[in-house]
């Protein structure tokens, strides 16, 4: 009875797992406020906020790098009544915007972010830093724009329980096109790839749930 009771016992033991099981890939949803900052808002981003939704899919390499694909619905609203900037007709102007906004983006955790054994210095919690590109398909006043994007921000992520972790971002991304507010050019002065384009804003909250279990032998992991 004492050998049965003994080989039950290893069989339990054998069956738990040695550490924390650690996958490859999170999806989940995004919600969160958008800024702006063009010809109807010059200073505050957060001035006119709106509202953004959508979902995220990030592949971890490691516990330091991941590479992260994100697809957004989003609106932006400005209004040039509130912003010191005064126009050489006198004019006023005013814009609500609906985007699509897709990007591809890297993440640089600044520590080892996860959980398993002590001396691998894990830790749930870690501030990050993010770049990439992007493209946005922008309708204002009935009028259809597109544009290639550079999202640049930072962030922190949680690692709730082993496979659900919650996320801050705050990114700023830069647009080409000058028109995701229907405007353009009312200095007269031509934009260019560096002059007069608009920014927009994502602060977000996330959830995702993690899945793909890494092969500790076959991936490097440290």
């Amino acid at each position: 009875m004492r050998k049965l009771l003994l080989v039950t016992w290893l069989a339990m033991l054998a069956a738990l797992p040695l550490g924390a099981q650690q996958y490859k890939y999170e999806v989940g949803p995004m919600l969160g406020m958008t800024g702006y900052l063009g010809e109807c808002n010059s200073g505050n981003v957060f001035r006119h906020p709106s509202f953004t939704v959508g979902g995220m899919f990030r592949y971890a390499h490691n516990s330091r790098w991941a590479f992260k694909a994100n697809l957004n619905y989003a609106n932006l609203k400005g209004d040039s009544m509130s912003d010191d900037t005064v126009y050489p007709d006198g004019q006023t102007y005013s814009f609500n915007s609906s985007l699509i906004d897709l990007g591809l983006t890297a993440e640089f955790n600044f520590l080892n972010y996860g959980r398993g054994p002590a001396y691998k210095k894990y830790k749930p919690i870690t501030p990050y830093m993010v770049a990439g590109v992007g493209f946005v398909f922008a309708i204002c006043d009935g009028h259809n724009q597109a544009s290639f994007t550079v999202p640049l921000g930072i962030g922190v992520k949680y690692k709730y329980k082993d496979r659900l972790n919650l996320g801050f971002e705050f990114t700023m991304r830069k647009e080409f096109s000058d028109r995701i507010d229907g405007l353009s050019d009312l200095f007269g002065i031509k934009h260019s790839f560096g002059k007069n384009t608009d920014w927009y804003s994502f602060a977000t909250l996330s959830v995702t749930y993690e899945f793909g279990k890494r092969c500790i032998k076959c991936n490097y992991i440290e």
